[in-house]
């Protein structure tokens, strides 16, 4: 009976210890099968974000009193003061306070630049006074009606209109020799009434 108890706790023994070394075998699997699924598995494609579309220029319209109108394209969010600066700038006969530069700007725009308003003075006529004026008073071509207009040397009837109409269209002349951007006005015209035009 002695011997049949000591051999009992030896069975024990050994069977816990098999039990502890197949514990054992079994985690050592299941870790090995994890990270053979997780070094096996593709690498993820990289996700595409949509790219945000490209915004426009904007296109305007600069004319008036600046020195270069034009068509200008100007990049998106501009306003008035960025569209006079693409025009070369306001000549000294613009009047900026009748603008708001800080206006933003939309395609497809004008923006004009009014002159100022014309001040008599000694030898400058005042609007609506250059017809019969004394001699010496210069016609101001940005205010003269086209009855006015046809006092000026070789000007008639038809080509003071146009003188008329290209400024309506345009706006006020920056200077004497815009006058040639009108139909019919050439070097030769010109020369004959540069000396009796004026512009505010």
């Amino acid at each position: 009976p002695n011997r049949a108890r000591i051999i009992m706790p030896a069975m024990t023994r050994r069977h816990g210890v098999l039990l502890l070394v197949g514990y054992v075998l079994l985690v050592a699997l299941a870790v090995m099968a994890i990270l053979l699924v997780v070094t096996r598995r593709p690498a993820g494609l990289p996700v595409q974000l949509p790219e945000p579309p490209t915004p426009l220029p904007v296109r305007v319209h600069v004319t008036g009193a600046v020195a270069a109108p034009a068509v200008y394209s100007l990049p998106p969010g501009s306003i008035v003061q960025d569209a006079i600066q693409a025009a070369g700038g306001a000549t000294a006969a613009a009047d900026l306070s009748r603008l708001n530069l800080a206006h933003r700007l939309q395609d497809g725009e004008q923006v004009l630049v009014p002159a100022l308003a014309p001040t008599a003075g000694p030898g400058t006529p005042s609007a609506g006074a250059t017809q019969g004026a004394a001699p010496g008073a210069l016609v101001n071509v940005n205010t003269a009606t086209a009855a006015e207009l046809e006092v000026l040397p070789r000007v008639g009837p038809a080509l003071a209109q146009r003188i008329v109409d290209f400024r309506a269209e345009h706006g006020p002349f920056a200077a004497p020799e815009d006058l040639m951007q009108v139909s019919g006005i050439g070097p030769a015209i010109f020369e004959a009434i540069k000396d009796l035009i004026t512009v505010y």
